[in-house]
């Protein structure tokens, strides 16, 4: 008697679990971070190895399904599912293997930044990662990566001194500057465009366990002249500051006022990379702008890496943009006012419209040692809507869009494609020049476009000139 589930013939040459649609537990493993993103892999692979990533990569190409893969599937796009193909779950992948004297970290490509932060400042050492506990390692990372301490220590990618990746052909191979470096340079801001990662080496940086860091608080009144004193403090700052701000609904906690309760607010989060004692004087301009709620205080590096996860639940629908500006005006900082306060109006108070302080770091890293580009940006500007309702789906998605549309005048004109929701912002992201170098790349390393499901750089020929070449 044969079979019809594809998952079968997976299953003879795979250690870990496969589920398909008929499967307890498939409904369960399919759920991605946006609620609005509901698909139907034809099969999950629970991957365990590398060796299983490559059976399930070569399952894939053999059959002619398509790919996703998936760390933390916190992808908005909803790139880390897929209707009808193959889901490369790497979840199972949870090695951490720190050299506290050599300041490196191994990790598999299924860890979370929580799980990594964890490890790491057992140490005392750190890098550059995601700022909610739940975010994976490798979409964050390959995508580029801004983290709190990016503003000293660069992106998670700038920190990247290895990969093990799985290649379109089933292939396994280490990346580093001494070995595939030109593929090293690709997944350093290419994103998942060249294989899967199954396996990262970071360099580490010294910080915590306890920083000076924390969240300040201003009634909406007062926010105009609040951000423009925000501004000329993180513009002239060293780089040990990390700092954003946000327009959000004060939630009903104790700390906030209860005038405040439920009411659009702005908050300034900032975090010294540095020895706590060092970093007094350098927030001291914040606390002097005289907020409401005041938490600037020393905490635990890992407490404030998950300060944001109330406000990124599992199960909640999502739509994000990222969009770089080389300098916040006066005029940037009362567009972006007007539409947030009116943004966070709309009956979803998990939404937040922020503006992180970039460049620092960020831009003392040339911008041709890796695809990332516009390293000269000094903010990105992040509007996050978040609701429950799908009735809610068009009303939120046209706000968010018609606020990214007010600040594109003030914006380089790039995306940061880690938080964009929509396709045919690829080019934009790189500049001709760099993603001419990327399609080289995929010809060289997947021609056929296997890994499509991502913000695809596309090969020169088409997928099926590739596979009959």
């Amino acid at each position: 008697m044969t079979t019809t589930d594809p998952a079968d013939a997976l299953r003879l040459r795979f250690s870990g679990e496969v589920l398909g649609p008929a499967q307890p537990g498939y409904d369960a493993a399919r759920q991605v971070f946006n609620a609005m993103i509901d698909r139907r892999p034809a099969v999950i692979a629970r991957c365990a190895t590398t060796a299983d990533v490559v059976a399930a990569v070569e399952f894939a190409r053999e059959r002619g399904l398509a790919i996703a893969v998936r760390c933390g599937g916190h992808s908005v796009a909803g790139l880390s599912t897929c209707d009808d193909g193959v889901l490369v779950d790497l979840s199972g992948l949870k090695s951490i293997t720190i050299d506290p004297a050599a300041r490196t970290a191994r990790a598999g490509g299924g860890v979370l930044w929580g799980e990594f932060d964890a490890a790491t400042q057992a140490h005392g050492l750190h890098a550059p990662g995601g700022r909610v506990t739940t975010t994976g390692l490798g979409g964050f990372t390959t995508g580029g990566g801004y983290g709190w301490t990016s503003c000293k220590h660069g992106l998670a990618c700038d920190n990247l001194l290895s990969a093990e990746v799985v290649l379109a052909d089933g292939s396994v191979v280490r990346a580093s500057e001494q070995q595939h470096a030109d593929l090293f340079w690709g997944i350093r801001g290419g994103g998942g465009n060249f294989g899967v990662i199954t396996e990262f080496e970071f360099r580490l940086h010294p910080l915590g366990p306890t920083v000076l860091a924390g969240l300040t608080m201003f009634p909406i009144e007062r926010a105009p002249q609040v951000l423009r004193g925000w501004r000329d403090w993180a513009d002239s700052a060293p780089d040990e500051l990390a700092t954003a701000c946000v327009v959000l609904t004060a939630p009903p906690e104790p700390f906030v006022p209860p005038q405040l309760h439920g009411k659009p607010v702005l908050g300034i989060a900032a975090l010294y990379v540095g020895p706590p004692d060092h970093g007094a004087e350098v927030v001291r301009p914040l606390t002097q702008l005289d907020p409401v709620v005041d938490h600037l205080a020393p905490m635990p590096y890992t407490a404030f890496q998950a300060a944001l996860d109330p406000l990124a639940p599992w199960g909640m629908r999502s739509y994000w943009r990222g969009e770089y500006m080389r300098e916040l005006s006066d005029t940037a900082i009362d567009t972006f006012l007007a539409h947030a306060v009116g943004l966070t109006a709309l009956g979803a108070p998990l939404s937040q419209m922020v503006i992180f302080r970039i460049g620092q770091g960020v831009a003392t890293v040339p911008d041709e040692a890796t695809a990332f580009s516009h390293r000269d940006a000094g903010y990105l500007f992040h509007p996050i809507s978040v609701w429950a309702e799908p009735g809610d789906d068009e009303r939120m998605i046209a706000g968010n869009r018609a606020f990214a549309a007010a600040m594109r005048p003030f914006s380089t004109g790039a995306s940061y494609l880690n938080f964009t929701p929509e396709a045919g912002r690829v080019r934009d992201a790189y500049g001709a020049e760099k993603y001419a170098r990327l399609m080289a790349l995929k010809d060289r390393y997947d021609p056929a476009n296997l890994f499509r499901l991502n913000q695809n750089i596309r090969p020169s020929r088409p997928a099926t000139e590739a596979a009959l070449a």
